[in-house]
């Protein structure tokens, strides 16, 4: 059997036919190029603003093929640019406008798969990010403090507290904020794209557009009009001509282990479907899924030059095997690895996402990885923008915010892996620091706290 896209999708189940492609040259109000969680929720909220609307999505695979259908299945309210820093930018009463709209579209997200029917195994747990070492816990403390000014409910949980919600080892305390749901990211963007044709919408797949202008988009199918064309591409942005320097495509990864029995769970916990992370640097995000697995990912593949994106770049044999022994090093488990997969995400210059509309052309993006609830956010902003509804939502500092280019190649691709090495680095110098740096913290045992001897 072939490796499939992720775990998720060969779960959710591919349909049996794909749908059409775009027939040829067509006139529609709205055109959105990507059939992901952002070009699907502009779409959803569009056709509930305006069921006259004539709206075609336009997508080269199939919907939710990209990051919506690979990502690790975290709807959370986190945003890539800290509160203080958006503070900075653009004053504290936006960047704490910024988050809260985040907090409230993970509930958002909840509302509307329920009410579409969408069984996604939604399960509002919040996320645990665990210290492991000395440094870990000042990081720790140092973002409950700045949540704390701010108004945000990010918790710091001492050792006791932080291994009842996630038994790892080496555990000395952990942040958590409430503000996160685990689900079933295929799922859901296959339930989606059902509801926006239930709703009029045409999802054209197997069209992959060539050129965006203000009115219309050239395909390899054929030429559609509109009065306002989306762009929705995410990770695959730079594949758009001109667009090149946009959105740098890094990759993220993932496995999935074979269920787990309850015997282990009772260790792990994460009894609520809790989602997990620790303060290191190089991101690593796990969840117990709704079958009992625990699906966990990471950056640390290699960026690649002149932002190409390639099959073959989804599976990186060096980073699975970096995958499973982090996961075996935090719960003291060897279990087979029965998934494999990986794909891009849409990275910034600044690090900071945006949606916005400007002379007929709108767009979304940028999410860094943390667009489950971003999308939706991003689609209900759009929507408001494209229909002049305006509203709170318009407001957002995120709305019109334009980061420069990427620099031209071969400095793009020095600078991304170069940080991404140096990151590696500083996570393992801190490794080998945390025993002796850590005289109170416990050693590996498990975490009911009795010896494995």
């Amino acid at each position: 059997m072939s490796d499939p896209d992720s775990y998720w999708l060969a779960a959710a189940r591919e349909p049996a036919a794909r749908r059409p492609p775009l027939p040829g040259d067509r006139d529609v109000d709205v055109a959105i190029v990507g059939g992901g969680y952002t070009g699907l929720w502009t779409a959803y909220y569009l056709a509930r603003a305006d069921p006259g609307l004539r709206i075609a999505v336009l997508e080269a695979e199939y919907a939710g093929f990209g990051a919506s259908g690979r990502n690790g299945g975290w709807c959370s309210g986190l945003f890539p640019v800290p509160v203080g820093t958006l503070a900075r930018w653009y004053g504290r009463d936006a960047a704490v406008s910024m988050h809260r709209a985040l907090a409230a579209t993970v509930d958002e997200v909840g509302r509307a798969a329920a009410a579409e029917g969408i069984d996604c195994s939604y399960a509002k747990g919040g996320t645990v990010t665990l210290a492991r070492s000395a440094v870990q816990l000042r990081r720790a403390e140092a973002e409950a403090r700045e949540a704390d000014e701010y108004g945000l409910d990010v918790r710091l949980l001492d050792a006791a507290a932080a291994r009842r919600v996630c038994g790892a080892s080496g555990v000395v305390g952990a942040t958590f904020s409430p503000d996160c749901a685990s689900l079933q990211p295929a799922a859901l963007v296959r339930g989606l794209a059902t509801a926006v044709e239930r709703r009029g919408v045409a999802i054209h797949e197997g069209t992959r557009a060539l050129r965006l202008s203000r009115g219309s988009v050239l395909t390899d199918r054929g030429t559609v009009r509109a009065d306002v064309v989306v762009r929705a591409l995410e990770g695959y942005t730079a594949g758009l001509a001109g667009h090149r320097r946009a959105l740098a495509p890094v990759y993220s990864l993932m496995i999935a282990t074979e269920p787990l029995p309850p015997s282990v769970w009772e260790r792990i916990g994460l009894a609520r479907r809790e989602t997990f992370s620790d303060h290191r640097h190089l991101i690593v995000y796990g969840q117990r899924t709704a079958d009992d697995r625990l699906a966990f990912g990471g950056r640390g593949a290699p960026y690649h030059f002149g932002s190409r994106v390639r099959p073959r770049y989804d599976r990186e044999p060096a980073v699975f095997d970096a995958l499973r022994r982090s996961l075996t090093e935090l719960f003291g488990i060897d279990v087979p690895v029965a998934y494999r997969w990986g794909g891009p995400l849409g990275v910034p210059r600044d690090w900071m996402p945006s949606a916005g509309l400007r002379d007929g052309l709108a767009w979304a993006g940028g999410y860094v990885g943390d667009g489950v609830a971003a999308a939706n956010l991003a689609g209900r902003t759009l929507a408001d923008l494209i229909t002049g509804a305006g509203g709170d939502l318009t407001r957002l500092p995120w709305v019109g915010h334009r980061s420069r280019r990427w620099e031209p190649e071969p400095l793009r691709w020095l600078g991304i892996n170069s940080v991404r090495h140096a990151t590696a680095l500083r996570d393992g110098w801190e490794r080998a620091r945390r025993f002796p740096a850590d005289k109170g913290a416990d050693r590996g045992l498990p975490a009911d706290g009795r010896s494995r001897e």
